[in-house]
């Protein structure tokens, strides 16, 4: 197991000593796997809510981002930074302003937001592969470029239709992967105990 700060691998002693941390947690892992599980199921079946929840969501982080750079603008003292940090404070309080007041809107923009930039994204993994194709495991960087960009191409065509369900869709079906990960690493604590 490689360390996550970039060095060598980690000795067998410390990855059993970080295993033997977590055992005893591993009822943890269960319970906010079930409950990752039953959010996601529940964002499934409530696609249009969990969609407007998200959206609403994102809005007030918004706000919250504009309250910081106001904040930030009120601290520089030279004129230019003023008016900089300001500007993007208020831009920032106007879209979060907007997405809450009218989540439709917000769910209509964020999606084609979404859309662009799965096809931008799939893009550059198709450049990033035809520049790298002779390297070994470059298929699977084809096959993420193609599957990125066929998504945003999919999401792009069905816009704005798809708005009211595509942000929805995705929250619920990343909680139910987030939650079947977290139950299945500690039912795997548990057995390793």
């Amino acid at each position: 197991m490689a360390d996550p700060t970039g060095g060598s691998p980690l000795p067998s002693a410390q990855l059993a000593e970080a295993l033997d941390t977590l055992r005893p947690r591993w009822g943890w892992f269960v319970i906010i796997g079930l409950v990752l599980l039953a959010l996601g199921a529940t964002a499934l079946v409530h696609v249009l809510t969990a969609t407007l929840v998200s959206v609403i969501f994102v809005g007030t982080m918004m706000l919250i981002g504009a309250i910081g750079l106001l904040i930030q603008a009120w601290r520089i003292k030279k004129w230019s930074g003023f008016l900089v940090w300001s500007l993007s404070g208020l831009l920032y309080a106007a879209a979060g302003i907007i997405v809450i007041v009218n989540p439709l809107l917000g769910a209509v923009m964020l999606t084609l937001l979404l859309g662009a930039t799965l096809i931008g994204a799939g893009a550059f993994k198709l450049w990033v592969w035809f520049q790298h194709r002779s390297q070994p495991g470059s298929l699977w960087v084809v096959l993420s470029g193609l599957l990125t960009l066929a998504v945003g191409i999919l999401i792009a065509i069905g816009w704005p239709a798809n708005s009211l369900m595509i942000l929805g869709l995705l929250l619920g079906v990343d909680l139910l992967f987030q939650g079947w990960s977290l139950l299945f690493a500690g039912l795997a604590l548990r057995k390793a105990g």
